[in-house]
């Protein structure tokens, strides 16, 4: 299966608790895709953005009936704690004590097009923007806070909870809705096992996975 690297916690705790463990690959959803569009292997897709999941259906990529949303993510204002005191507000950002803040590459990643949709709506982008890192997906933009390579980022709620870090909530007001979507592939060879795992995610023993990691879950939103 591919899936977006926001999932990285909670799918791997869905593995490990699954009857039939899936290989997952991770990376940012719009890459993934990509990959799925130009031919690559994968039985099922877990998108960051429901609406890439849309569009493989409307390609025909995807089985319609298969499509779910399996929840809606969030972003976080990420402090290294090797950098000092914790941000707490992302108008700090523009304060000179802070010179690198890595988000996921808004062009491909919807947790870096979330990130850059915040700043904008705080009026912001235009005096970080200097000081921004891209990393590939939002787990690599977590990545460059956890070493310390970085001061700060605008991550996934989902996978900021690392002993390197801390992180305040990112109103949700500031950017439009992450919800994300799951869809089997056409081109899967036993499609059945793909909606059994989507079934499991947004069942009574996945939501509560899905839960934990911070996830808003379909009926909350």
């Amino acid at each position: 299966m591919f899936a977006a690297a926001s999932l990285k916690n909670a799918l791997d705790e869905v593995a490990a608790t699954y009857s039939t463990k899936p290989v997952i690959a991770y990376g940012a959803s719009s890459a993934l895709a990509r990959q799925i569009e130009n031919g690559a292997p994968a039985d099922v897709f877990f998108s960051a953005d429901v609406g890439l999941v849309d569009r493989l259906v409307q390609r025909g990529l995807i089985i319609p009936e298969t499509r779910a949303i399996y929840g809606q993510g969030r972003i976080v204002l990420a402090t290294a704690r090797s950098a000092g005191a914790r941000l707490t507000d992302l108008r700090q950002l523009g304060e000179p004590r802070v010179r690198h803040v890595s988000i996921a590459n808004p062009v491909h990643a919807p947790y870096g097009r979330a990130a850059e949709q915040a700043l904008r709506a705080v009026g912001l982008w235009d005096s970080v923007k200097p000081k921004l890192v891209y990393a590939e997906n939002v787990r690599q933009a977590l990545q460059y806070v956890q070493t310390g390579a970085v001061e700060t980022g605008i991550v996934a709620l989902a996978i900021a909870s690392v002993p390197e870090v801390e992180w305040v909530t990112i109103d949700p007001a500031l950017h439009a809705p992450l919800n994300q979507a799951a869809g089997v592939l056409r081109r899967s060879g036993r499609p059945e096992l793909g909606t059994a795992l989507v079934q499991f995610i947004n069942g009574t023993e996945g939501r509560p996975i899905m839960k934990r990691f911070g996830f808003m879950l379909p009926g909350e939103f």
